[in-house]
């Protein structure tokens, strides 16, 4: 039996118990204020997507350019990309957000919006993770394909560009779609300071309705339809690459 329908039906029980409890009218596709509702909590779906696809691209580069950093043959660039992970990896998110909303525009004396700060904040702690993974892609890359690179006269920034960077982003890519996964997630802290994104949505429509249960369930719903979509993306993406196959030839 599929394990969802075995959790179905032992929470059936449950709730057909809390029935006369449940306020689902506030959230009924059938019912005009169900409807109401809804399309105002799907309002900032977009809002949700657009941010975290930001702080992706964002995060990326920042990512990239800390790792080759790591690589270098200098040690002091080598110490920039110790501290850079070391001290982004260890800020909450949350708290980052904060800082930068409310923060940074007192030491540099510069207003920033809500959507800024967010993909500021959010990219800056998640570069560092980015950082981590592209360096153990580019190292997990064989040293006899930059020996091969270094035959055909390739500088190191072609070796880099050409050879290494594109069997290493295959390598990385299930990795970072973790961290796409987990960038959408933390794009929920945006709300605490006003960013009008699911999670934003849900709260105002919380203190109107006086249903937390239901709005919190339909906005699990949300994320959950989300997720699924992007888990989807990458596994298509992943086939077109190759990545699949490269890590089964690894394994």
């Amino acid at each position: 039996m599929p394990r969802g329908l075995v959790l179905l039906l032992a929470a059936g029980p449950f709730l057909a118990g809390c029935g006369g409890n449940w306020g689902w009218h506030v959230v009924d596709p059938t019912d005009p204020r169900g409807q109401a509702n809804l399309s105002f909590m799907l309002s900032g779906f977009w809002a949700t997507v657009s941010l975290s696809l930001a702080t992706m691209a964002l995060s990326i580069t920042l990512g990239l350019a800390v790792a080759l950093l790591g690589l270098a043959r200098a040690r002091p660039l080598r110490w920039i990309n110790r501290g850079y992970v070391e001290v982004f990896r260890a800020v909450p998110i949350l708290v980052m957000i904060l800082w930068v909303f409310y923060g940074l525009p007192v030491v540099l004396d510069i207003r920033l919006g809500v959507f800024v700060a967010a993909m500021l904040a959010i990219a800056v702690c998640d570069s560092a993770f980015e950082a981590e993974i592209f360096r153990a892609g580019i190292q997990s890359i064989e040293q006899g394909q930059r020996e091969a690179a270094m035959a055909l006269g390739l500088s190191p920034w072609q070796r880099m560009r050409h050879v290494i960077l594109p069997q290493a982003i295959r390598r990385v890519l299930p990795p970072m779609a973790n961290q796409f996964i987990y960038v959408v997630k933390m794009s929920s802290l945006a709300s605490v300071i006003g960013y009008q994104e699911l999670t934003r949505k849900a709260n105002e429509l919380v203190v109107t309705v006086f249903r937390p249960l239901e709005i919190y369930t339909i906005l699990i719903l949300e994320y959950l339809v989300l997720i699924l979509l992007i888990s989807a993306g990458v596994r298509w993406l992943e086939r077109r690459m190759g990545a699949d196959q490269s890590i089964r030839r690894d394994a």
